[in-house]
């Protein structure tokens, strides 16, 4: 059976652009999944952060993958792009978060479902709608009326 999964999508270093859509060809290319739409791109400010601005997008995927096998595939497709991990919010090539997986609540060592911080991020919550309108983070409530809410943040359309 296949599960609807968002992922987000980020890079303030390098070619953003050109590393945003080539961490999208490799998604498309996992095993038993299969895109169902990606986002405009969006400029962003750094949150919590100083560096460049960033780009980021969602995509949305269909996969028969479990959710930590896909959170394996997207580690590797970030260090494949050059992503460190050096400190806490790091300026980065590739960041890719598992931010939906279905309707699961996971808390792990290695995979917090949903994405712990999306529901208070403008720049995760805006791509989302985007391609999923009715998007509804669980624990949260409708990432419509959860965007609504949030204080002021520089996200505009690339």
């Amino acid at each position: 059976m296949n599960t609807l999964a968002a992922i987000g999508f980020g890079a303030n270093l390098g070619s953003k652009v050109s590393q945003i859509q080539a961490a999208r060809q490799a998604v498309t290319e996992l095993p038993n999944t299969v895109e169902t739409a990606f986002s405009p791109l969006y400029k962003t400010a750094p949150h919590e952060a100083s560096g460049p601005d960033y780009i980021n997008a969602v995509q949305l995927i269909e996969t028969a993958l479990s959710a930590q096998t896909l959170l394996g595939y997207l580690q590797a497709i970030e260090l494949a792009q050059g992503r460190q991990r050096s400190f806490r919010h790091a300026p980065r090539t590739l960041d890719l978060d598992l931010l939906l997986f279905g309707d699961e609540i996971l808390c792990s060592a290695s995979l917090t479902l949903p994405h712990p911080r999306m529901h208070e991020r403008a720049f995760v919550l805006a791509p989302l709608l985007d391609v999923w309108p009715e998007a509804f983070i669980p624990g949260q409530g409708a990432a419509k009326e959860l965007l609504a809410q949030l204080p002021p943040q520089a996200v505009e359309l690339l």
